[in-house]
Protein backbone atom coordinates (compact mmCIF):
# COMPACT_ATOMS: atom_id res chain seq x y z
CA UNK A 1 0.00 0.00 0.00
CA UNK A 2 1.29 3.39 -1.06
CA UNK A 3 1.88 6.59 1.18
CA UNK A 4 -0.22 8.51 -0.84
CA UNK A 5 -3.21 5.86 0.02
CA UNK A 6 -2.11 5.81 3.73
CA UNK A 7 -2.03 8.95 4.38
CA UNK A 8 -6.03 9.79 4.26
CA UNK A 9 -6.92 6.61 5.90
CA UNK A 10 -5.07 7.59 8.78
CA UNK A 11 -6.20 11.56 8.34
CA UNK A 12 -10.08 10.21 8.54
CA UNK A 13 -9.43 7.81 11.75
CA UNK A 14 -8.32 11.15 13.23
CA UNK A 15 -11.17 13.95 12.25
CA UNK A 16 -13.53 10.85 13.45
CA UNK A 17 -12.38 11.53 17.11
CA UNK A 18 -13.96 14.53 18.73
CA UNK A 19 -12.07 16.91 20.21
CA UNK A 20 -12.08 15.68 23.54
CA UNK A 21 -10.24 12.64 22.40
CA UNK A 22 -7.88 14.12 20.46
CA UNK A 23 -6.09 16.16 23.14
CA UNK A 24 -7.00 14.07 25.93
CA UNK A 25 -3.57 14.26 27.51
CA UNK A 26 -4.24 18.36 27.37
CA UNK A 27 -6.83 17.63 29.02
CA UNK A 28 -5.96 14.86 32.23
CA UNK A 29 -2.77 17.51 32.39
CA UNK A 30 -5.76 20.28 33.04
CA UNK A 31 -7.41 18.00 34.97
CA UNK A 32 -4.20 17.56 37.45
CA UNK A 33 -3.68 21.15 37.63
CA UNK A 34 -7.26 21.63 38.71
CA UNK A 35 -7.10 19.45 41.28
CA UNK A 36 -4.08 20.55 43.30
CA UNK A 37 -5.87 24.50 42.56
CA UNK A 38 -8.77 22.77 43.99
CA UNK A 39 -6.84 20.63 47.12
CA UNK A 40 -5.14 24.06 47.95
CA UNK A 41 -8.38 26.18 47.69
CA UNK A 42 -10.19 23.51 50.35
CA UNK A 43 -8.30 22.18 52.53
CA UNK A 44 -11.39 19.86 54.35
CA UNK A 45 -12.28 18.51 51.19
CA UNK A 46 -11.44 14.73 52.42
CA UNK A 47 -14.03 14.97 55.04
CA UNK A 48 -16.48 16.46 53.15
CA UNK A 49 -16.13 13.35 50.83
CA UNK A 50 -15.87 10.61 52.79
CA UNK A 51 -19.24 11.70 53.96
CA UNK A 52 -20.73 8.73 52.06
CA UNK A 53 -19.09 5.78 50.48
CA UNK A 54 -19.56 2.91 48.42
CA UNK A 55 -17.68 0.14 50.14
CA UNK A 56 -14.53 1.91 50.90
CA UNK A 57 -14.52 4.50 48.32
CA UNK A 58 -16.19 7.99 48.33
CA UNK A 59 -19.45 8.67 46.59
CA UNK A 60 -18.32 11.37 44.31
CA UNK A 61 -15.01 9.17 42.98
CA UNK A 62 -16.96 6.01 42.49
CA UNK A 63 -19.67 7.98 40.70
CA UNK A 64 -16.43 9.05 38.37
CA UNK A 65 -15.08 5.19 38.66
CA UNK A 66 -18.22 3.77 37.00
CA UNK A 67 -19.16 6.62 34.36
CA UNK A 68 -15.97 5.90 33.11
CA UNK A 69 -15.83 2.65 32.72
CA UNK A 70 -19.47 2.22 31.19
CA UNK A 71 -20.20 3.89 27.87
CA UNK A 72 -16.72 1.78 27.00
CA UNK A 73 -18.31 -1.62 27.75
CA UNK A 74 -21.45 -0.91 26.49
CA UNK A 75 -19.08 -0.83 22.73
CA UNK A 76 -18.21 -3.91 22.96
CA UNK A 77 -19.70 -6.31 20.64
CA UNK A 78 -20.70 -9.51 22.96
CA UNK A 79 -22.39 -11.59 20.10
CA UNK A 80 -18.90 -11.69 18.30
CA UNK A 81 -17.04 -13.33 21.42
CA UNK A 82 -17.45 -16.29 19.83
CA UNK A 83 -14.89 -15.37 16.75
CA UNK A 84 -12.10 -15.42 19.00
CA UNK A 85 -12.08 -18.99 18.84
CA UNK A 86 -11.17 -18.69 14.88
CA UNK A 87 -7.82 -17.13 15.62
CA UNK A 88 -6.56 -19.31 18.64
CA UNK A 89 -3.02 -17.85 17.63
CA UNK A 90 -3.86 -14.42 18.20
CA UNK A 91 -6.03 -15.47 21.62
CA UNK A 92 -3.33 -17.50 23.31
CA UNK A 93 -0.65 -14.91 22.64
CA UNK A 94 -2.93 -12.71 24.03
CA UNK A 95 -3.92 -14.15 27.58
CA UNK A 96 -0.27 -14.93 28.07
CA UNK A 97 0.98 -11.37 27.56
CA UNK A 98 -1.77 -10.08 29.49
CA UNK A 99 -2.04 -12.55 32.34
CA UNK A 100 1.65 -14.21 32.61
CA UNK A 101 4.03 -11.89 31.33
CA UNK A 102 2.51 -8.14 31.59
CA UNK A 103 1.77 -8.77 35.94
CA UNK A 104 5.10 -10.87 36.55
CA UNK A 105 6.85 -7.93 34.39
CA UNK A 106 5.73 -4.98 36.46
CA UNK A 107 6.39 -7.42 39.36
CA UNK A 108 9.62 -7.30 38.67
CA UNK A 109 9.78 -3.67 37.33
CA UNK A 110 8.42 -2.66 40.94
CA UNK A 111 10.78 -4.64 43.12
CA UNK A 112 13.82 -3.53 41.29
CA UNK A 113 13.21 0.26 40.84
CA UNK A 114 11.19 0.58 44.23
CA UNK A 115 12.21 -1.98 46.74
CA UNK A 116 12.16 0.94 49.43
CA UNK A 117 9.17 2.29 48.56
CA UNK A 118 6.56 -0.56 49.59
CA UNK A 119 3.14 1.68 48.91
CA UNK A 120 4.43 2.63 45.84
CA UNK A 121 5.13 -0.29 44.75
CA UNK A 122 1.97 -1.80 45.77
CA UNK A 123 0.15 0.13 43.56
CA UNK A 124 2.23 -0.62 40.73
CA UNK A 125 1.44 -4.12 40.69
CA UNK A 126 -1.65 -3.35 40.79
CA UNK A 127 -1.54 -1.55 37.64
CA UNK A 128 -0.23 -4.52 36.31
CA UNK A 129 -2.70 -7.07 37.41
CA UNK A 130 -5.57 -4.54 35.82
CA UNK A 131 -5.28 -5.27 31.81
CA UNK A 132 -7.08 -3.09 29.18
CA UNK A 133 -10.62 -2.65 29.08
CA UNK A 134 -10.90 0.78 27.85
CA UNK A 135 -8.75 3.43 26.37
CA UNK A 136 -6.76 1.20 24.49
CA UNK A 137 -9.60 0.58 21.74
CA UNK A 138 -9.30 4.17 20.88
CA UNK A 139 -5.23 4.06 20.52
CA UNK A 140 -5.73 0.51 18.09
CA UNK A 141 -8.08 2.65 16.04
CA UNK A 142 -5.52 5.70 15.70
CA UNK A 143 -3.19 2.72 14.30
CA UNK A 144 -5.08 1.24 11.98
CA UNK A 145 -5.23 -1.61 14.14
CA UNK A 146 -7.77 -4.87 13.99
CA UNK A 147 -11.19 -2.85 15.79
CA UNK A 148 -13.16 -6.51 15.79
CA UNK A 149 -10.43 -8.32 17.23
CA UNK A 150 -9.33 -5.29 19.65
CA UNK A 151 -13.15 -4.88 21.12
CA UNK A 152 -12.77 -9.21 21.21
CA UNK A 153 -9.96 -9.18 23.29
CA UNK A 154 -11.11 -6.21 25.49
CA UNK A 155 -14.22 -7.89 26.21
CA UNK A 156 -12.20 -10.90 27.36
CA UNK A 157 -9.91 -9.27 29.44
CA UNK A 158 -13.24 -7.84 31.54
CA UNK A 159 -14.58 -11.52 31.78
CA UNK A 160 -10.54 -12.15 33.34
CA UNK A 161 -9.97 -9.75 35.63
CA UNK A 162 -13.49 -10.52 36.97
CA UNK A 163 -12.51 -13.97 37.48
CA UNK A 164 -8.86 -13.61 38.13
CA UNK A 165 -7.89 -10.45 39.36
CA UNK A 166 -8.46 -11.32 43.31
CA UNK A 167 -6.22 -14.37 42.77
CA UNK A 168 -3.13 -12.66 41.06
CA UNK A 169 -3.37 -9.75 43.86
CA UNK A 170 -3.36 -12.86 46.15
CA UNK A 171 -0.41 -13.92 44.39
CA UNK A 172 1.62 -11.01 43.89
CA UNK A 173 1.19 -9.29 46.98
CA UNK A 174 1.09 -11.89 49.41
CA UNK A 175 2.47 -15.37 47.94
CA UNK A 176 4.77 -14.95 45.79
CA UNK A 177 6.91 -12.10 47.53
CA UNK A 178 6.83 -14.25 50.83
CA UNK A 179 8.25 -17.29 48.81
CA UNK A 180 11.14 -14.97 47.69
CA UNK A 181 11.94 -13.74 50.50
CA UNK A 182 10.81 -10.52 49.97
CA UNK A 183 10.01 -8.05 52.46
CA UNK A 184 5.89 -8.25 52.88
CA UNK A 185 5.21 -6.60 56.50
CA UNK A 186 4.20 -3.57 55.06
CA UNK A 187 1.57 -5.30 52.47
CA UNK A 188 -1.86 -6.72 53.75
CA UNK A 189 -4.29 -7.61 51.27
CA UNK A 190 -7.18 -9.69 51.45
CA UNK A 191 -7.76 -11.30 48.36
CA UNK A 192 -11.67 -10.81 49.01
CA UNK A 193 -11.67 -7.23 49.38
CA UNK A 194 -9.63 -6.59 45.56
CA UNK A 195 -12.04 -9.44 44.47
CA UNK A 196 -15.15 -7.23 45.60
CA UNK A 197 -13.69 -4.42 44.96
CA UNK A 198 -13.45 -5.83 41.40
CA UNK A 199 -17.13 -6.66 41.84
CA UNK A 200 -18.03 -3.35 42.75
CA UNK A 201 -15.92 -1.31 39.73
CA UNK A 202 -15.94 -3.45 36.75
CA UNK A 203 -18.74 -5.85 37.55
CA UNK A 204 -21.58 -3.00 37.85
CA UNK A 205 -20.21 -1.34 34.54
CA UNK A 206 -19.79 -4.64 32.55
CA UNK A 207 -23.42 -5.75 33.47
CA UNK A 208 -25.03 -2.56 32.51
CA UNK A 209 -22.96 -2.18 29.59
CA UNK A 210 -23.96 -6.01 28.27
CA UNK A 211 -27.99 -5.14 29.13
CA UNK A 212 -27.39 -2.18 27.37
CA UNK A 213 -26.82 -3.48 24.13
CA UNK A 214 -28.83 -6.14 24.53
CA UNK A 215 -31.79 -4.41 24.75
CA UNK A 216 -30.64 -1.39 22.61
CA UNK A 217 -30.55 -3.59 19.65
CA UNK A 218 -33.67 -5.74 20.26
CA UNK A 219 -35.75 -2.96 20.88
CA UNK A 220 -34.01 -0.51 18.50
CA UNK A 221 -31.78 -2.26 16.05
CA UNK A 222 -27.70 -2.36 16.01
CA UNK A 223 -27.47 0.51 13.63
CA UNK A 224 -29.54 3.19 16.13
CA UNK A 225 -27.30 1.49 18.95
CA UNK A 226 -23.97 2.55 17.57
CA UNK A 227 -24.45 5.64 15.20
CA UNK A 228 -26.98 7.12 17.77
CA UNK A 229 -26.63 6.09 21.18
CA UNK A 230 -23.34 4.87 21.57
CA UNK A 231 -22.05 8.40 20.41
CA UNK A 232 -24.20 10.10 23.15
CA UNK A 233 -22.69 8.19 25.84
CA UNK A 234 -18.96 8.05 24.62
CA UNK A 235 -18.06 11.36 26.05
CA UNK A 236 -19.01 10.41 29.44
CA UNK A 237 -16.52 8.15 30.11
CA UNK A 238 -13.85 11.19 29.26
CA UNK A 239 -15.90 13.04 32.08
CA UNK A 240 -15.95 10.85 34.47
CA UNK A 241 -12.19 10.18 34.11
CA UNK A 242 -11.25 13.71 33.89
CA UNK A 243 -13.43 14.20 37.27
CA UNK A 244 -11.57 11.32 38.82
CA UNK A 245 -8.62 13.14 38.39
CA UNK A 246 -9.56 16.48 39.34
CA UNK A 247 -10.86 14.63 43.15
CA UNK A 248 -8.16 12.30 43.35
CA UNK A 249 -5.63 14.97 42.93
CA UNK A 250 -7.05 17.49 45.08
CA UNK A 251 -6.78 14.82 47.72
CA UNK A 252 -3.24 14.24 46.19
CA UNK A 253 -1.96 17.15 45.55
CA UNK A 254 -0.18 17.48 48.76
CA UNK A 255 1.31 14.68 48.13
CA UNK A 256 2.82 15.17 44.70
CA UNK A 257 4.19 18.47 45.40
CA UNK A 258 6.32 17.66 48.20
CA UNK A 259 7.46 14.91 47.51
CA UNK A 260 7.80 15.38 43.40
CA UNK A 261 10.92 12.99 43.35
CA UNK A 262 8.24 10.31 44.93
CA UNK A 263 6.48 10.91 41.65
CA UNK A 264 9.64 10.61 39.28
CA UNK A 265 10.47 7.23 41.04
CA UNK A 266 6.82 6.04 40.25
CA UNK A 267 7.03 7.07 36.92
CA UNK A 268 10.15 5.17 35.85
CA UNK A 269 9.03 1.74 36.25
CA UNK A 270 5.89 2.75 34.36
CA UNK A 271 7.86 4.34 31.10
CA UNK A 272 9.76 1.23 31.53
CA UNK A 273 6.84 -1.71 31.82
CA UNK A 274 5.10 0.41 28.70
CA UNK A 275 7.60 0.26 26.10
CA UNK A 276 9.06 -3.74 27.09
CA UNK A 277 5.44 -4.60 27.25
CA UNK A 278 4.56 -2.90 23.74
CA UNK A 279 8.23 -3.59 21.79
CA UNK A 280 8.03 -6.95 23.23
CA UNK A 281 4.29 -7.92 21.90
CA UNK A 282 5.16 -6.35 18.48
CA UNK A 283 8.33 -8.29 18.32
CA UNK A 284 5.76 -11.43 19.03
CA UNK A 285 3.32 -10.58 17.09
CA UNK A 286 5.25 -10.05 14.01
CA UNK A 287 7.29 -13.65 14.72
CA UNK A 288 4.19 -15.29 14.70
CA UNK A 289 3.28 -13.76 11.66
CA UNK A 290 -0.10 -11.57 12.71
CA UNK A 291 -1.19 -9.11 9.67
CA UNK A 292 0.20 -5.69 10.81
CA UNK A 293 -3.60 -4.73 12.03
CA UNK A 294 -3.19 -8.10 14.03
CA UNK A 295 -0.14 -7.27 15.36
CA UNK A 296 -0.82 -3.59 16.32
CA UNK A 297 -3.89 -4.77 18.48
CA UNK A 298 -2.05 -7.34 20.39
CA UNK A 299 0.89 -5.20 21.10
CA UNK A 300 -1.88 -1.81 22.65
CA UNK A 301 -3.98 -4.36 23.81
CA UNK A 302 -0.64 -6.08 25.89
CA UNK A 303 0.94 -2.93 27.05
CA UNK A 304 -2.54 -0.62 27.79
CA UNK A 305 -4.06 -1.23 31.10
CA UNK A 306 -7.23 -0.64 33.03
CA UNK A 307 -5.80 2.43 35.36
CA UNK A 308 -9.59 2.94 36.10
CA UNK A 309 -9.51 -0.41 38.35
CA UNK A 310 -6.31 -0.15 39.78
CA UNK A 311 -7.44 2.85 40.94
CA UNK A 312 -10.62 2.20 42.29
CA UNK A 313 -9.06 -1.04 43.75
CA UNK A 314 -6.31 1.18 45.33
CA UNK A 315 -9.13 3.54 46.93
CA UNK A 316 -10.98 0.78 48.03
CA UNK A 317 -8.41 -1.51 49.74
CA UNK A 318 -5.75 1.11 50.94
CA UNK A 319 -7.76 4.28 51.31
CA UNK A 320 -8.08 7.66 48.66
CA UNK A 321 -5.00 8.94 50.36
CA UNK A 322 -3.02 5.87 49.96
CA UNK A 323 0.65 5.87 48.48
CA UNK A 324 -1.07 2.95 46.38
CA UNK A 325 -3.89 5.09 44.99
CA UNK A 326 -1.03 8.17 44.58
CA UNK A 327 0.55 5.55 42.19
CA UNK A 328 -2.47 4.42 40.37
CA UNK A 329 -2.93 8.23 39.49
CA UNK A 330 0.55 8.23 37.93
CA UNK A 331 -0.62 5.46 36.07
CA UNK A 332 -2.62 7.70 33.26
CA UNK A 333 -0.30 10.34 33.46
CA UNK A 334 2.59 7.91 32.16
CA UNK A 335 0.48 6.06 30.26
CA UNK A 336 -1.30 8.47 28.04
CA UNK A 337 0.97 10.06 26.77
CA UNK A 338 3.48 7.15 26.25
CA UNK A 339 0.28 5.32 23.81
CA UNK A 340 -0.04 8.04 21.99
CA UNK A 341 3.75 8.14 21.39
CA UNK A 342 3.34 4.54 20.07
CA UNK A 343 0.47 5.04 17.66
CA UNK A 344 3.15 7.62 16.20
CA UNK A 345 5.57 4.56 15.93
CA UNK A 346 2.40 2.11 14.48
CA UNK A 347 1.95 3.93 11.47
CA UNK A 348 5.98 4.58 10.96
CA UNK A 349 5.86 1.18 11.16
CA UNK A 350 3.01 0.34 9.12
CA UNK A 351 4.82 2.08 5.97
CA UNK A 352 6.97 0.10 6.07
CA UNK A 353 5.10 -3.21 6.80
CA UNK A 354 4.20 -5.42 3.90
CA UNK A 355 0.42 -5.52 4.60
CA UNK A 356 -0.44 -9.75 5.23
CA UNK A 357 -4.19 -10.45 4.52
Amino acid sequence: MSQTVEQPAETELIRRLSVLDRFLPVWIIAAMGAGLLLGSAVPGLQGVLDTVKVGQVSLPIALGLLLMMYPVLAKVRYDRLDTVTRDRRTLLLSLVLNWLVGPALMFALAWLLLPDLPEYRTGLIIVGLARCIAMVIIWNDLACGDREAAAVLVALNSVFQVLMFGVLGWFYLDLLPGRLGLDTTSISVSPWEIAASVLIFLGIPLAAGYLSRRIGERTKGRAWYEDRFLPKIGPVALYGLLFTIVVLFALQGETITARPLDVARIALPLLAYFAIMWAGSYAVGRAAGLSYPRTTTLAFTAAGNNFELAIAVAIGVFGVTSGQALAGVVGPLIEVPVLVALVYVSLWLRKRWAAKP
